[in-house]
């Protein structure tokens, strides 16, 4: 972005205006190409049909957030921290992330619109702020869905490896970019029947964990010996008690990638039906789903496994490397890695269908908001945003970089960019919370009158905000401790380019931060 005069120069999106014009062309204008609709009509704001259901957004929520990182991620943190710092690491950032939920919950039911947190940065405290969160966390939606298709390939070769993982990633790709040119609805029914495979497989795993546990297997009872010897906790880096805790941290930020999702919940907030009851309700059900299928199954995998268990470190992408499998092996079964491993090719479609969905919504979003073409909001005759579902998908088209050698090595740095963007709209969605709350305080508007009220607030607001910055600033820590100078930018070049898109856009459009008195909250109003 070139910066220039803010009041001559011209963008892709427009003219760019000065900044009190550019403040009140957002609240003015409509977001989408059927302006003046409500709830009434089963259209949103946007021109996309009310036709998901409260299930359909938590399963669009599940079907993110269990994917590999619990199938197979959860191995590799084992082997760094040991099953006492795996597991408390979850629980604590099962409280980070309740923060968050509960802060979506109050203000989507209040203002369902597509795209939804993305909308609120913008509306509730700068544009800029909008324009950088919205970017960064579209773009780290569109390059996943490559890194889905490519994992498909990949572990579709644990049966076979006579057909290329290019014929899979295309073969995928074609399948679930034309499923996404259907009705919101047909979307949604199949995002519930492969998310729920995911939740069906992980709570089998947990039965079986506690068959295990108690003696069903080669290893006989097992209880809590492996928290015993070699232990609960396992120095990482640094030895005693402080590489103890550095491998907590270190897992901590891994358990943060894992539980990444579970907002898009609300991201389909303005082609919900009925948004006052279904998105409590799906906040709810979604949050606690999501917080008991990753601590139980880390809890299953860390007294069934020993965190020095040489298969934890195996490297491979597919079922072999799976915790799961291994406490069966140690079991003694041999029936499962298969079964494991058509899971976690249901868990990576699941995703990478998810994923189309969700980015060319946040596409939508920003479009609406005048931080994107605005042709992206057009809908078809099923009131899909094509022009949005097309852009996206076509990153999906990345996935094929990784047939090279120098492809994967410019693939691998596209998601570096990734890495973190989860924690920085997480720290802005608090954020965003915390200013909804002085927004309702200065209209005189009581909170309990709102569809759905957060807890503990403004203080689980404010917890929430300190940690995901806390976490999103000391992500890369150990390449201090070992320097790296891949590693360090592999954890901060996400944070940098933020800085980036903020400085340009706010030298570019000359926008200030918006007073209490002049945020609209009406706009979008489920009640309105």
């Amino acid at each position: 972005m070139a910066a220039g005069d803010a009041t001559a120069t011209t963008s892709p999106v427009g003219p760019l205006m000065t900044d009190e014009k550019y403040i009140q062309g957002i609240n003015d204008k409509s977001s989408g190409d059927v302006p003046g609709t409500d709830l009434a009509t089963g259209q949103s704001d946007e021109g996309l049909k009310r036709e998901l259901h409260s299930r359909h957004l938590q399963f669009i929520a599940i079907g993110a957030a269990l994917g590999t990182g619990l199938f197979l991620g959860i191995g590799g943190a084992l082997s760094k921290a040991g099953p006492g710092s795996l597991f408390i690491s979850f629980l604590f950032l099962g409280s980070v992330v309740y923060s968050i939920m509960v802060a979506l919950g109050e203000m989507a039911s209040y203002i369902p619109v597509t795209g939804a947190f993305t909308v609120y940065a913008s509306r509730f405290m700068d544009p800029t702020l909008g324009f950088a969160m919205g970017w960064i966390y579209w773009f780290s939606w569109v390059i996943t869905i490559g890194l889905e298709l490519t994992a498909s390939g990949l572990i579709i070769q644990y049966w076979t490896e006579s057909v290329s993982i290019g014929v899979w990633i295309a073969i995928f790709w074609v399948v679930f970019t034309a499923a996404q040119f259907l009705p919101t609805f047909v979307f949604g029914e199949m995002e519930a029947y492969l998310s729920s495979i995911k939740v069906i497989t992980i709570i089998g795993f947990v039965i079986f964990g506690i068959c295990v546990n108690a003696g069903v297997g080669d290893q006989g009872y097992i209880g809590f010996k492996y928290w015993r010897e070699p232990g609960a906790f396992a120095p990482y880096l640094v030895d005693g008690k402080i590489g103890q805790f550095v491998g907590f941290w270190t897992v901590l930020v891994t358990a943060g990638f894992s539980f990444q999702g579970t907002e898009l919940v609300v991201i389909g907030a303005g082609e919900t039906a009925d948004p006052r009851k279904a998105i409590p309700t799906a906040i709810r059900w979604t949050f606690w789903a999501v917080f008991l299928l990753f601590n139980c199954t880390v809890f299953f995998v860390g007294i069934n496994v020993p965190y020095d268990n040489p298969d934890l470190q195996n490297g491979s992408t597919n079922a072999s490397a799976s915790p799961l499998v291994i406490v069966a092996k140690l079991a003694g079964i041999q029936a499962l890695p298969s079964i494991i491993n058509a899971v976690l090719l249901t868990a990576v479609l699941s995703a990478a269908n998810s994923d189309i969905y969700s980015s060319s919504r946040i596409l939508v979003a920003m479009a609406g908001e005048g931080h994107a073409p605005a042709f992206f909001k057009r809908v078809n005759k099923y009131g899909t945003p094509y022009y949005a579902v097309a852009a996206c998908s076509a990153f999906g088209l990345l996935a094929f970089l990784n047939l090279s050698n120098n492809g994967t090595t410019v693939f691998n740095w596209l998601l570096n960019i990734t890495a973190v963007a989860g924690f920085i709209s997480w720290a802005l969605i608090n954020l965003c919370h915390i200013r909804f709350m002085n927004v309702l305080k200065y209209q005189n508007i009581p909170r309990d009158e709102l569809p759905y009220k957060a807890p503990f607030q403004p203080y689980l607001s404010w917890f929430g905000f300190f940690f995901n910055v806390l976490i999103l600033f000391t992500n890369g820590f150990t390449v201090f401790i070992d320097w790296d100078t891949s590693s360090f930018f592999a954890a901060y070049v996400s944070l940098i380019l933020f800085i980036v898109l903020y400085v340009g856009h706010k030298i570019v459009y000359r926008t200030k931060w918006i007073p209490v008195s002049e945020v609209d909250i009406s706009k979008g109003r489920s009640d309105a």
